[in-house]
C-alpha cells in the first residue's frame, strides 16, 4: 500500500507569503533548457522545456517573486523524483472538459508532468460533443441507467465525434502547448477488443472491454510522446461500440502497469456524506470503499467510478484517485503535493 508519505518541506502559511496552492501556475516555472551554455541531452526534454505555455496559461499567471519560484520548485521536487518514469494514466472528461479555461489548465498541467519525465496516457470520453451533433442531425440522444442507448445510426455519430473531432483537437493542444501528442482510439493497433454489454438488447453498441494490448502505446510512452485515447473499440468482427471511458482507463492502467489512475470528475471525491462537501475522504483503501459502498454512502454515478478503481487496483495499478476536475491545476495539485485534490484509493 502506498500513501502520499512526501510532504511539503514546509507548509504554506499566509505568514510565508507563499501563493495559495489553488493559484501555483507551475508550467511558467519549467527549468530552462541549457546548463552552463550545454544542451539538455534528451531530444524530447529540449523540444519540450523550449515551447512557452505561456499561450494556454498567460491570462492567470501571477508574477512571483524569484525566490518564491525556486520556493515552488524545490518543495515539488520530491514528488517529481518519485513519479520520474511511471506511468500516469488520466481519464478527461465533465466539467474540465467543458470549459475552456479548465482545458487550458488541464492540458499545462500534461505538458508540465511530460517535461518532468512522467509517462502519461490521456484518455478521454464526450459525451457533452456527441449530444451536440445528435442534435444537430435531429437524434434525440436516450439514456438508460446512465448509459447512452446507442443504436447504428448514434454509433456512427459517436465515432465520428470522438474519433475524428474530439480526439484530434485534443491532440492539436497538446501539440501547441509543447509536448507531442498522438492520437488514436480503441480500435487501433487492437489496443482494445470489444464485447457486446450484457444489456445489449437494451443498450445498443454499448460494449465491455474483453481485452486489452498495449503494444502500440509502449514505443510511444517510452519516448514521452502522450497517447490521447478515444473511448471507442471493435469486436473481433470489426463492430464498433462505445465504452465508457472511466472503464477504458481503467483496464489501460492495469495493462500498463501503471503508478497511478486518475478519474477527473465533477464532484469533491468520495464524501462521507453525501450531503456534505466538506466531508471528502482523503485517503481510503478497498476494504474502505467497500464498506462505504455496502452502507449507500457511495451511490450513484460514483458507484461505477469507484468500481473502475478497485478493479484497477486489483489488477496491479498501485493507486487510483478520484480528483476535482472542476479545480484548476487539479492534476498537478493531485501529483505535485501532499494536499491532493481529491480521494486517492489504495490496494
Amino acid at each position: 500500500m502506498l500513501a502520499k508519505t512526501l510532504p511539503f518541506s514546509s507548509p504554506i502559511s499566509k505568514a510565508s507569503n507563499f501563493p495559495d496552492s489553488n493559484s501555483l501556475i507551475f508550467p511558467k516555472y519549467v527549468p530552462l533548457i541549457k546548463s552552463n551554455k550545454k544542451t539538455i541531452s534528451n531530444p524530447f526534454q529540449a523540444s519540450c522545456l523550449k515551447t512557452s505555455l505561456e499561450s494556454i496559461v498567460a491570462p492567470e499567471i501571477q508574477s512571483f517573486p524569484a525566490a518564491t519560484r525556486v520556493k515552488i520548485l524545490s518543495e515539488a521536487l520530491p514528488f517529481i523524483q518519485k513519479f520520474r518514469g511511471k506511468t500516469i494514466v488520466v481519464k478527461y472528461g465533465g466539467a474540465a472538459m467543458k470549459s475552456e479555461a479548465l482545458q487550458a489548465s488541464v492540458i499545462a498541467d500534461l505538458v508540465l508532468l511530460s517535461c518532468v519525465g512522467m509517462r502519461i496516457v490521456f484518455v478521454h470520453g464526450g459525451g457533452p460533443e456527441i449530444n451536440q451533433w445528435l442534435g444537430k442531425l435531429g437524434i434525440k440522444p436516450n439514456f438508460l441507467n446512465g448509459l447512452r442507448v446507442t443504436d447504428a445510426s448514434t454509433m456512427e455519430i459517436v465515432s465520428m465525434v470522438l474519433v475524428g473531432k474530439v480526439n484530434k483537437h485534443l491532440v492539436s493542444l497538446i501539440n501547441k502547448a509543447g509536448a507531442t501528442a498522438v492520437g488514436l482510439s480503441g480500435i487501433d493497433g487492437h489496443l482494445l477488443t470489444a464485447r457486446p454489454s450484457p444489456n445489449a438488447d437494451q443498450l445498443g453498441f454499448v460494449g465491455d472491454i474483453a481485452s486489452v494490448d498495449p503494444s502500440v502505446l509502449r514505443p510511444l510512452i517510452d519516448n514521452y510522446h502522450i497517447p490521447v485515447i478515444a473511448s471507442v473499440a471493435a469486436d473481433k468482427t470489426g463492430q464498433s461500440y462505445n465504452i465508457n471511458a472511466d472503464t477504458a482507463a481503467g483496464e489501460l492502467a492495469a495493462a500498463l502497469g501503471a503508478e497511478k489512475l486518475i478519474l477527473l470528475t465533477d464532484v469533491a471525491g468520495i464524501l462521507e456524506d453525501r450531503n456534505d462537501p466538506g466531508s471528502l475522504v482523503k485517503q481510503i483503501d478497498i476494504k474502505g470503499v467497500k464498506k462505504m459502498t455496502d452502507d449507500g454512502k457511495v451511490a450513484g454515478g460514483m458507484i461505477p467510478k469507484v468500481n473502475c478503481c478497485v478493479r484497477s487496483l486489483a489488477q496491479g495499478v498501485t493507486t487510483a484517485s478520484i480528483i476535482d476536475g472542476r479545480l484548476q491545476h487539479s492534476l498537478l495539485l493531485e501529483i505535485l503535493t501532499d494536499e491532493g485534490a481529491g480521494t486517492m484509493i489504495t490496494g
